[in-house]
């Protein structure tokens, strides 16, 4: 199954973002937010199988001081197959050949996500730092 699927470097498009985020559990995007976020990328990767995106991830950030592993998804379909690890082994492989040493690359681990992102090197900030959050919602 994995030799069937293709690592694409590539930006991901907005309406494949936008569905694929919801089919996985993550939170709903606006096409005007996926484009604007999805233009300032650094790094996207996606699977592809069959002509269809079926797994995702991205580095956003500055590409110098900060940076933040994003979007890391995989179709329910296609999961626990080690999909999730071969998103992860090409943003590592970005992190390590593209972005400069002292480059602090943060991400939120979702649920039991951060046992794989520990596999790539990842630790808790606790109790040296606390991340935190502010979600953009304005009234209709």
């Amino acid at each position: 199954m994995i030799e069937e699927i293709k690592v694409v470097n590539d930006t991901i498009p907005f309406e494949v973002y936008t569905e694929l985020r919801v089919k996985c559990g993550l939170s709903a995007k606006s096409l005007q937010a996926a484009k604007t976020g999805l233009s300032n990328s650094l790094h996207c990767v996606m699977l592809v199988h069959n002509d269809q995106v079926i797994g995702m991830g991205r580095i956003i950030g500055d590409g110098g001081c900060f940076c933040q592993v994003v979007d890391i998804c995989v179709d329910p379909n296609y999961q626990g197959k080690g999909l999730g690890r071969l998103i992860m082994a090409n943003l590592t492989d970005f992190i390590n050949n593209h972005l400069p040493d002292s480059c602090y690359v943060s991400l939120i681990a979702d649920g039991d996500a951060s046992y794989l992102y520990e596999k790539f090197g990842f630790k808790d900030t606790m109790p040296a730092s606390k991340g935190m959050f502010l979600k953009v919602e304005k009234a209709k």
